[in-house]
């Protein structure tokens, strides 16, 4: 048995457009699996499917908003329907529309947060789940981030949303595991992504942060897509509920 192969497997992957989500995508379509490309807007999900598939891979694009239940229904639906039964889902679409103390957080940007970044990956779990249980068999990865293991005086609301995907984790894997359902987080520090464009375009912060970092760079997507791929493949086949943090060792300096 080859551990990372995934062939045939149908893979949904939110937030797959760009950054992390893309890498992940495209690392778990170059180990076999069959990808869905999601995210909110249809023309970039196609682009990206479109380069798997010019690699040999194979992968479709179907766009949602995860924030609309909705429309996270009818992405699993659509799966079915096009690739058929789900062996894995990577949640890594989020969004962090606040930066700032809690003190000027309002009700309504919490609940988005929470919203975006937990329940609807609770949806997608427990829609994807009918897939597994009966076969015994799935993999599911939340990306959650380092900001879940430290405070924050500036995004405190977004830390407390992917301290919660860890937990949402370990009690979904407590749940599903005599199904064996294996339900995981992916922790990452600072990734050269959108999300950090502020940390990596100005040389003295970048320079600042890489010199705290023991591996003295800040991190690329693709240090986040292989260990997605290992968690859903048969190397992992004895990791569940567990938040495994790839962050240049900035949590541990």
């Amino acid at each position: 048995m080859n551990l990372y192969r995934l062939d045939g497997r149908v893979a949904i992957v939110t937030g797959s457009s760009r950054g992390i989500g893309r890498s992940i995508a495209e690392n778990l379509a170059r180990c076999g699996a069959r990808v869905v490309i999601s995210s909110r807007k249809a023309a970039a999900c196609e682009d990206v499917a479109a380069a798997i598939r010019a690699e040999g891979g194979d992968a479709i694009a179907i766009a949602a908003n995860i924030s609309d239940k909705t429309q996270v229904e009818q992405l699993v639906a659509q799966t079915r329907m096009q690739l058929g039964p789900i062996d894995i889902l990577v949640c890594n679409a989020a969004t962090n529309p606040y930066y700032g103390p809690s003190t000027g957080l309002t009700d309504e940007v919490f609940d988005k947060v929470m919203r975006n970044n937990v329940l609807s990956n609770l949806w997608l779990a427990n829609l994807v789940r009918a897939d597994m249980a009966p076969r015994r068999d799935g993999a599911i990865v939340i990306v959650s981030s380092i900001g879940g293991l430290h405070g924050s005086a500036t995004i405190g609301a977004y830390n407390v949303s992917k301290a919660a995907d860890m937990q949402l984790v370990r009690n979904l894997a407590v749940e599903w595991g005599p199904d064996n359902i294996r339900v995981n987080c992916i922790a990452p520090g600072v990734i050269r992504t959108d999300f950090a464009r502020a940390i990596y375009e100005d040389p003295k912060v970048r320079e600042r942060i890489e010199q705290e970092l023991p591996l003295r760079r800040i991190g690329e997507p693709d240090d986040i897509g292989g260990i997605a791929v290992m968690l859903c493949a048969p190397a992992g086949r004895y990791i569940t509920g567990q938040t495994i943090v790839a962050d240049g060792g900035w949590m541990i300096r």
